[in-house]
């Protein structure tokens, strides 16, 4: 759990116990040396995911789903309180010649958990502003009206590949499924003190150098369009798959050699079973399932999101 200047404590209404503060981030399903987690049932339970990549690495996270190029787990994935406006955003490709030393660029995807009425974000750039444009917006102070502001409800999900402009704002909770990366350039902050008091912060020469004005392939969509028992591709990228599914009776299921499969539990209850065993499972819980589980089934009356690598 991250305490964060923007956070709050929406995420105790999935059971989470939270530490104390405003706890902006909850780090479910991490291997990164800011936030490892563990595993939490069966005969591995206590080994953190770290040691789970060194000891079944390839066997667990399938031929596709282990990283070559730092070893970790690639995938991170998130559950988000946004209690106030996050700090205008940008995060790196993989190419970037200045990301620190072990870093991967970082793109993700959002699905809205919930929304309070009149909710937005601060999602890409208007059209025709370029580095130039931008940069002066800056330094006069007037970076807003560079930026798109969308209006978001439950059930909305969003791709961001790096070099999208981005900015959760005040009153969403939201998943977030991205590459395993901890690394983000602040463009603006409303200057507001951090957790210390002081001002985050800004990374504007970076910030500049990653973004992507021409459009970096970022898309949007309603979710609400999918049947009981199906899936419907709600992103994909060259680092992830991510499925909306609608669970209302046993749904016979099954991994691949090529993949891990994570479930995030949106909402809902329902049961998880494998062949040695059976899980009850809740809104805001998030499973990874073995690349050499085999089948499973899910039952009950929920909303999973499944992602695996492509």
């Amino acid at each position: 759990m991250k305490e964060r200047v923007w956070g709050g404590r929406a995420l105790e209404q999935f059971g989470l116990e939270l530490p104390d503060g405003v706890i902006g981030e909850g780090w479910m399903i991490g291997d990164h040396p800011n936030g490892t987690t563990t595993v939490m049932n069966g005969e591995l339970a206590g080994l953190g995911l770290d040691e789970i990549r060194e000891k079944y690495g390839r066997e667990f996270f399938g031929t596709k789903g282990f990283s070559e190029r730092n070893g970790r787990f690639p995938l991170l994935i998130k559950l988000l309180d946004c209690n106030d406006d996050l700090s205008v955003q940008v995060h790196p490709s993989d190419s970037y010649s200045r990301l620190p030393e072990g870093e991967l660029g970082k793109t993700e995807m959002w699905y809205i958990l919930d929304a309070k009425p009149g909710a937005t974000i601060l999602y890409g750039l208007n059209e025709n502003v370029d580095r130039d444009t931008l940069a002066s917006a800056i330094e006069e102070g007037r970076i807003m009206d560079c930026l798109q502001e969308v209006p978001v409800e439950a059930g909305d999900a969003f791709y961001i590949p790096a070099g999208t402009v981005h900015a959760l704002r005040a009153g969403v909770v939201v998943a977030e499924i991205q590459q395993n990366s901890d690394t983000t350039y602040r463009l603006y902050d409303y200057n507001r003190p951090g957790l210390d008091g002081k001002l985050r912060e800004l990374h504007i020469e970076d910030s500049l150098n990653v973004i992507a004005y021409e459009g970096s392939g970022a898309t949007r969509m309603k979710t609400d369009a999918i049947g009981s028992n199906e899936w419907l591709q709600i992103a994909q990228s060259p680092y992830f798959i991510v499925e909306k599914g609608i669970v209302s009776a046993p749904w016979q299921l099954s991994t691949t050699e090529e993949s891990f499969v994570i479930l995030v539990v949106a909402g809902g209850t329902g049961t998880l079973s494998w062949a040695s065993g059976k899980m009850n499972v809740k809104a805001g819980e998030c499973f990874l399932l073995p690349a050499n589980l085999g089948g499973y089934e899910l039952d009950g009356s929920m909303t999973v999101l499944r992602s695996v690598t492509p």
